[in-house]
């Protein structure tokens, strides 16, 4: 049984994904199973997509997640991209579906800081002219 150990980041959540072949569908997130941490259905719609662009099923595949960091979202995000890269080195031919539907591409959309003499990022106070 190979373990494959991968990292998946989005936004400022960071995913250490271990993918273990020949497995029983065993998912585990932090300690906790995989639909008792991500409740929202369309997370795990999103972490599960690389199984589904491959035509896979989860239930060959021993999973152990340790994602930090972020909300949900960018958290669902940072464990699909690592379920990816650990599929591409399972199989390089699960590659070509995956790059076609953007889950080997890091998202490097983060938080913009916020400036002073601002009240966020780029809103300002209102200007007068008078």
């Amino acid at each position: 049984m190979d373990r494959i150990v991968t990292v998946g980041r989005r936004k400022a959540s960071v995913a250490r994904v271990i993918l273990s072949e020949g497995g029983t569908g065993k998912f585990i997130v932090n300690k906790r199973e995989f639909a008792n941490y991500f409740p929202i259905d369309l997370d795990r719609l999103k972490i599960l997509a690389p199984f589904r662009v491959n035509e896979l099923s989860n239930n060959n595949f021993d999973i152990q997640v340790n994602v930090n960091g972020g909300g949900s979202t960018g958290q669902a995000e940072a464990v699909r991209l690592g379920i990816a890269r650990a599929l591409e080195k399972v199989n390089e031919e699960y590659r070509p579906p995956m790059k076609a539907a953007g889950f080997m591409t890091r998202d490097a959309r983060v938080v913009e800081r916020k400036k002073y003499g601002k009240k966020k990022a780029r809103k300002s106070s209102q200007f007068s002219k008078r």
